[in-house]
C-alpha cells in the first residue's frame, strides 16, 4: 500500500479509518483495512487498476445499506461527496461509485454483475472477508448487531430471489451460511479470488456441520 501521506489513497484511508474505529457489527474498520489489502493483491495479479481498486476497497462500506434502512443510494453519494471532497478526479469517482453502487450481494438469486476489472477484484476482496475464519466471526457479530438469533432449527434457510425479500429477511445467524456465505465461492470473479476461496469455504463448511453436530449433541464428550 501507498506510505506516502498525502496521496489521495492515503488520504482517504486515514478518513474512512477514524470513521469506522469504533464501529461494532462486523463491518469495521479492521474489515475495510483487509479489504483494500486484498484487493490490492488481487489487482496486482489480475492487472488492474491500483489506484481505482484501492479507493473502492476503501468507501465501499462507507454508507452501507443494512445500516441506512436499506437505502442503495446512500453509500455511492458519499463516497462521491468524499472523493471530489479530496480531489479525485472525474472518471476515477465515476468508476469507484459505480463499484459502490454494484458490490453488495442482493439474494441468492440476484446476480450483481461487475462490470470492470477494477469492480470484481473489490467485491472478490470483500466477499473473501465474508469466508473463513474471519467470515464466521463477522456473520455472528452481525447478528448479535441485529438481534438475529445464533440458529433456530424451525426456521429453513431461504434462497432469496429478489433484493427486497433478501433485504427484509429476518433468519438466523446460521441461515446466512445457506443463503449467502456458502454460494460466494462459486461466484468469485478472478482466478486469483476463486484460488483464495477454496480453503476458506471449506473451513466454514467444517464449521457448520461441527455446529449442528454440537447442536444435537453428537459431539458431547462423556466424562
Amino acid at each position: 500500500m501507498e506510505n506516502e501521506k498525502n496521496t489521495l489513497v492515503s488520504r482517504v484511508a486515514a478518513h474512512i479509518a477514524a470513521r469506522f474505529a469504533d464501529e461494532s457489527s462486523g463491518h469495521d474498520w479492521h474489515h475495510i483495512n483487509r479489504v483494500w489489502k486484498l484487493a490490492g493483491r488481487i489487482a496486482r495479479n489480475e492487472g488492474a487498476d491500483q489506484e481505482v481498486v484501492e479507493l473502492a476497497a476503501l468507501v465501499h462500506d462507507i454508507a452501507d445499506w443494512k445500516f441506512h434502512g436499506g437505502d442503495d443510494a446512500i453509500g455511492p453519494r458519499q463516497a462521491e461527496q468524499l472523493l471530489r471532497q479530496e480531489g479525485a478526479s472525474e472518471e476515477v469517482i465515476d468508476q469507484v461509485v459505480d463499484i459502490v453502487a454494484t458490490i453488495s450481494f442482493k439474494g441468492a438469486g440476484v446476480r450483481t454483475e461487475m462490470k470492470t476489472l477494477e469492480g470484481k477484484c473489490v467485491q472478490d476482496a470483500d466477499r473473501l472477508d465474508a469466508l473463513g475464519a474471519i467470515g464466521i466471526a463477522r456473520c455472528f457479530a452481525y447478528g448479535g448487531h441485529a438481534g438475529r438469533s445464533m440458529y433456530d432449527p424451525n426456521v429453513p434457510p431461504v434462497l432469496h430471489g429478489t433484493a427486497e425479500a433478501y433485504k427484509a429477511a429476518k433468519g438466523t445467524s446460521l441461515n446466512h451460511f445457506y443463503e449467502k456465505l456458502l454460494l460466494l465461492k462459486d461466484r468469485m470473479n478472478t482466478a486469483t479470488g476463486y484460488a483464495l476461496a477454496q480453503e476458506r469455504h471449506r473451513f466454514m463448511e467444517e464449521f457448520v456441520e461441527r455446529f449442528l453436530e454440537e447442536w444435537n449433541g453428537a459431539k458431547d464428550v462423556h466424562v
